[in-house]
This record gives C-alpha cells, structure tokens and sequence, in this order.
C-alpha cells in the first residue's frame, strides 16, 4: 500500500488539483492490482457469456427484447456490443478494461463525498477502503465485467450528485443505475432522503423526476415498450421465487454473507461505530442495497457487490473521528483480506468454464460457421466460445423451465416457463443443425422436459457425447 494515502491530512489541505493529482494515479494503480485476475481467464461466469451472445446478435442486426431477450435492461448488452465493435468479439479485454475504469470512478466518488464531508484524509481511506474490499466475493463475481460491475459507479453517482444539490443529475443517475440492472434503482430511497433534508421544497422536483424516468422511456422506445415493460419488470414473477429451492438459496446466502464477512472484517468494528455518527443517508443507502440483495431470495455473490460502497463510505465515516492508528489498522486487515481474494482469484480451479470449453470444441468440429446451433443447458458461453449462431433467442434452458436461479428441482418444468416462450422455442429450434443436451442430469433434463424430446424425437439422432453433453445431429 503506498504510503502517502495512509497519512494524515495537513491542517490546511492542498489545493484540489493537487491533491487529485497524487490521489488518482495510485487509486489507478490499485484498482489495477485488484483486476489482475480478471484478466487471466477468457470469461468468469454465465453472465459474461450471456452478454457475449448478446452482442454478437446485436452486431448483426438482432433487436432487444425482440430477437434477443433477456431479463435485465439494455445497458450493458449495448455496451459489450460498443466494446466488441472496438476489440474484436473474440475477447472480453475490452470490456474489461471498461469494469477496471467503473471500479476506479466508484471509488473517486467515494472519495470525493468522503473529503467534502470530513476532510482530505477520509477521501482516501475511503476510496481505498472500497477498491480493497471489492474483490471480496468468489471470484467469478467480483472479478467479472458483468452487472455488478457497472452499476456500482451509477449509484456513487447517484449520492454524489444528490449530496451536491444536482437533482437533475441525480436522477439521471438513478437511471443508469436502472438501466444497468433493475435492482440499481434502489439508490433512489437515500437519493429521496437527502432532497427531503435539504429543504429544496417542490424547486427540485421537475427535475429529479424528468432525470430519473426520460433515461427510461428512452431505452423504452429506442428498444421495444412492451418488450422492454415485460422483460425488465413483469414477466419475472417465477423467477423472484424461491420456492421449490428454500434449502439451496438459504446455503447459498449464508455462504456469500460470510465470504462478504470476511473480506469487510477489518471494517466492522468502525460500522458498529458509525452508528452514532450523522450519517442517515448513508444508512439508507446501505439499507436500500440490503434490499436489493434480498430481492428475489436468490442471493448470488454478485448481489453483494451493490453492498460494498456503503460500507466502505460508513467505515470512513467512523474512522475520522478515531485516532489515526484505527485508520492504519483497518486499512492493514482489508489489505490482508484482499490479498488473500486475488490469490483465490489467480489459483482456483474453474471446471464448468473446462466443461463449455471442450463442448463448444466438439461444437466447432461438427458445424460450419454461420450453421444456428441449440446448446439446452445453462451455460451460454457455450455459442461464443465456439462462434456459433443460437438457432433461437432463448439462451439458457432457464427461460424455458424456470430453473434460473439455482433451483434443485421443484417449480423446474415447462409450465412454469417465461410466458409464451414454448410456442416461439418450437419454431425457432427447429432449424438448428446441431442439439447439444448439456443437462446432465439436471432437472430440465430432456426426460423431464416433454417439448424437448418432442423435438428430439422428430428430427435428431444422437450422435455422441461430449464431457457429459449428449450431441444430436440431424437425421439423415
């Protein structure tokens, strides 16, 4: 840790060029370090690959929410399609890059509020406060350039616009953060406590609302407003549920609370303290995204992601009020607890990326470019590992049996798929070349899933087995 972000600020601080001039570059630096293991694997997790497809798609004249559907709003599949257009869509460098940029803008915002609140030294133990401890999930959530990511900086952006009376801003702010993933928009709660509490009265008002919903109806219109309403906010009710997999979220979030635990350890006892510092909005900010993670009870590690710059910005609240060895101290155990989560990062194994590594291999050998191909499994890495066309707009078998989110078998079948969904699966299956079964044993395993051997049935042998995946070509 370099050392002139530990020290004390001066009793008259520096002018502000100054003092963003040597803070910027060593946050650079450390925002850097703590990447270092997201650039070590072609992709991390479903959702990477996912927004991959996605992009291809785009790129070749797909429409959201149309020929290309997915259960959050568009911002980060234009995104990847904008990164693809610079780097190429065989690699995810690009976007990347842009999620090292969002972690490192997260905490200059954090340490611009910290400093405007409680001075120069504050802005910098916060900001290094979060960059250290945002690497503290399983890897495959906290290194990928995926939701989490991106809307961290939407929703700093969101308080520090507010705390500065920009409403207009503000809500801009809330939008993006919307836009990102639906769960973002519950910066709104502390946005609305700080108008309330800076006695703006009804001036405000026009603006905070037009900044927050015209970003909205925009990406409305520009994509498709029923798909957009439906795909982003009604048609996920069996998905928010946890029924039928009670026992599996429940390990599942104890699991990701404690891994969180960990890697805030150091930060506790200043939380514990923060509550008797004037810090109501940051409370809230902190609560809303305990919300946000709880919303659905399905509690993935990249939920907590939303969690960490309230924390980061509550234990900096605290510890400006303690004796500067306690900042030292903290600052040390997050320090440790980060090392710790790259070196996770750098050695653990990742057999499920193996797996969709030797199917999309065996998919390659047996289809020719432009060839659309159905891979019924959960892993939609799959098509942009092997540069293949999906032969529908359904990328996962989840939208079609409602085994997302993890479930181990009850609510998992047909009839509680994505309404609609089956009658636009069985035309659009049809033409593909290629049926890859990556189910393997899974509960929406063909045997289980009567539409699935349906088409099976009607047009395809198998034809071998990949890793466990059951391949079927077309019958002669």
């Amino acid at each position: 840790m370099p050392a002139e972000l530990l020290l004390p600020s001066p009793s008259v601080p520096g002018s502000r060029t100054a003092y963003w001039s040597r803070l910027l570059p060593l946050l650079a630096a450390l925002a850097c370090v703590t990447r270092i293991p997201s650039f070590i694997r072609p992709l991390w997790n479903p959702d990477e690959g996912y927004l991959a497809v996605q992009a291809r798609l785009l790129a070749h004249g797909g429409q959201l929410y149309e020929t290309v559907v997915d259960r959050k709003p568009p911002f980060l599949p234009w995104l990847y399609e904008a990164a693809f257009a610079v780097t190429g869509s065989g690699t995810l460098a690009g976007v990347r890059i842009l999620a090292v940029l969002a972690h490192l803008l997260t905490a200059a915002l954090l340490a611009s509020l910290a400093r405007r609140r409680w001075g120069d030294r504050s802005g910098r133990t916060a900001a290094v406060l979060y960059l250290l401890i945002s690497v503290g999930l399983n890897p495959e959530d906290a290194q990928a350039a995926a939701f989490g990511a991106f809307l961290l900086p939407c929703t700093a952006a969101a308080m520090w616009c507010a705390d500065r009376r920009r409403w207009g801003a503000a809500g801009t702010a809330v939008a993006c953060a919307f836009l990102t993933k639906q769960t973002g928009g519950a910066v709104l709660l502390p946005v609305l406590w700080l108008y309330a509490a800076s006695g703006a009265g009804r001036r405000g008002v026009p603006r905070l609302v037009a900044g927050a919903v015209l970003p909205v109806l925009g990406a409305a219109l520009v994509t498709d407003p029923a798909g957009f309403l439906f795909w982003t906010v009604t048609g996920s009710g069996a998905y928010a549920s946890p029924s039928g997999s009670e026992l599996h979220v429940l390990t599942r979030g104890l699991g990701n609370t404690g891994i969180v635990a960990v890697a805030c350890a150091g930060l506790i006892a200043p939380l514990v303290r923060a509550r008797r510092a004037p810090t109501t909005d940051l409370w809230l900010w902190l609560l809303a995204s305990a919300g946000a993670v709880l919303l659905g009870l399905h509690f993935f590690g990249h939920y907590y992601l939303q969690l960490l710059p309230p924390v980061a910005h509550l234990a900096t609240a605290a510890l400006h009020t303690l004796p500067y060895d306690r900042t030292v101290t903290t600052v040390l155990a997050s320090a440790c607890a980060c090392v710790l989560f790259l070196t996770w990062g750098v050695l653990a194994p990742r057999p499920e990326l193996d797996h969709a590594h030797r199917v999309a291999q065996a998919v390659a050998s047996r289809t020719a470019p432009g060839d659309p191909v159905l891979i019924w499994g959960m892993h939609p890495e799959t098509y942009w590992l092997a540069d293949r066309t999906p032969a529908t707009r359904y990328l996962t078998a989840g939208l079609l049996t409602n085994y997302s989110g993890g479930r181990d078998g009850g609510r998992v079948g047909e009839r509680y798929a994505v309404r609609g969904t089956w009658t636009v699966f069985r035309r659009e299956a049809a033409a593909a070349v290629l049926v890859v079964d990556d189910s393997r044993g899974k509960p929406y395993a063909p045997e289980r899933v009567r539409g699935l051997r349906r088409l099976l049935a009607a047009g395809y042998e198998e034809a071998g087995t990949v890793d466990g995946a059951v391949l079927y070509v077309r019958r002669r």
